[in-house]
């Protein structure tokens, strides 16, 4: 649904500023902003004499407003990630103007997009091939454009990064040599495939994130200084800055989270889904007017439901999620509740616009103008 849509205008004239939750539309998507301010002063805490900084990644936001609000809480490297051009362009036209692309970009509609926004932005893109560098040199080349190089490294994920210390010093010496491309460091991104306790999550980022700094030592030793050094993410946004040489991490669940890093304590769920039960089968069984088209569909089983944490998941269709408890749920048909979703990447993409909460009252619609599958 487009945002300026006859029936999204129709929703929004529905939704009065000054709106409290449970008088607002369903299904829809809801943004404490409470909670968003005290994760961002979590993290302007914990990296506020730390040479290591926060480079938040908009992937989990899509909308520059958002971003700004933790470069201004502080902690920062006053920039952002971006998975995306399409991302970075808006992160940049939204007033952000250090930007990380952390994936390759390598076709030349993109690339050229790129290099355009590189002449009002530092922006800067991950590689890990040569014939990719090489197409960046020449078309930055021809448009009198400078992008900054960094090497993706690849420490467990298994999708991109380089694989050996050997290719990661060829990329480096060709883009030396090449015009008006900038080599400024190394990227890697790690993942915890499954929390096994606080032990098990630090040694896991430690470990990892250790041998992206070995390919920092094997290149410096060959005379190139590295600027950046981004390696990190909210698993791991503790252990980053103890380990020296890296500069920044990229951290981006953290802000809104979700049942899936439910075992920070410091960070809260902010996004949350707003629904209606439209069924009730049985006295153990509640269906919601929500369902896979507004929420990733993915890790379903650590959906959750505000306050009824004996009421668990069973199935979701395209626009009914269905809900079960052992014993009578004491909730009717019309009744609202909101859903606490396991993971934001995904659900932010699906929608439109944050319904901006403070005390459980409407006080903005904030569209989300980074969504969607455009790059």
């Amino acid at each position: 649904m487009n945002n300026d849509s006859p029936i999204s205008n129709s929703i929004k004239n529905s939704s009065v500023l000054g709106t409290k939750v449970e008088k607002l539309p369903t299904p829809s998507l809801l943004l404490d902003i409470g909670i968003v301010r005290s994760n961002y002063a979590s993290i302007a805490k914990k990296f506020e004499n730390t040479v290591c900084k926060m480079r938040q990644h908009g992937k989990n936001l899509k909308t520059p407003k958002l971003a700004l609000m933790q470069i201004e809480a502080g902690g920062t490297v006053k920039g952002v990630c971006s998975a995306k051009v399409s991302e970075a362009e808006v992160m940049v036209f939204g007033g952000i103007k250090d930007i990380l692309i952390t994936n390759q970009i390598v076709t030349p509609d993109k690339i050229i997009r790129m290099c355009n926004l590189s002449k009002i932005a530092d922006i800067k893109v991950c590689v890990d091939n040569i014939k990719n560098v090489q197409l960046i040199s020449e078309i930055a080349s021809t448009l009198d454009a400078t992008v900054g190089v960094l090497i993706e490294i690849n420490t467990n994920m298994m999708r991109a990064g380089v694989r050996s210390i050997d290719d990661a010093l060829n990329i480096v010496k060709l883009i030396n040599i090449l015009p008006n491309v900038q080599f400024r460091g190394i990227m890697s991104h790690q993942a915890l495939s499954e929390y096994q306790g606080e032990k098990h999550r630090k040694d896991t980022a430690k470990n990892v994130i250790s041998r992206c700094l070995e390919y920092k030592k094997a290149i410096e030793s060959e005379g190139f200084p590295i600027e950046i050094v981004s390696s990190g993410e909210t698993f791991s946004y503790d252990v980053s800055p103890t380990l020296a040489g890296v500069t920044e991490v990229e951290g981006g669940t953290y802000a809104l989270m979700g049942t899936v890093y439910s075992y920070f304590k410091e960070f809260e769920v902010a996004n949350k889904l707003l629904t209606t039960i439209v069924n009730k089968p049985d006295p153990q069984t509640i269906v919601c007017d929500i369902g896979y088209l507004s929420m990733p569909k993915a890790g379903d089983e650590l959906l959750q439901i505000e306050n009824l944490p004996n009421v668990k998941f069973k199935d979701m269709y395209k626009y009914h999620t269905v809900f079960t408890s052992s014993s009578e749920i004491s909730l009717n048909i019309g009744s609202k509740v909101k859903l606490i979703p396991n993971y934001q990447d995904p659900l932010i993409d699906s929608w439109d616009e944050f319904y901006i909460i403070e005390n459980d009252v409407l006080i903005e619609i904030l569209p989300i103008i980074g969504r969607g599958t455009f790059h």
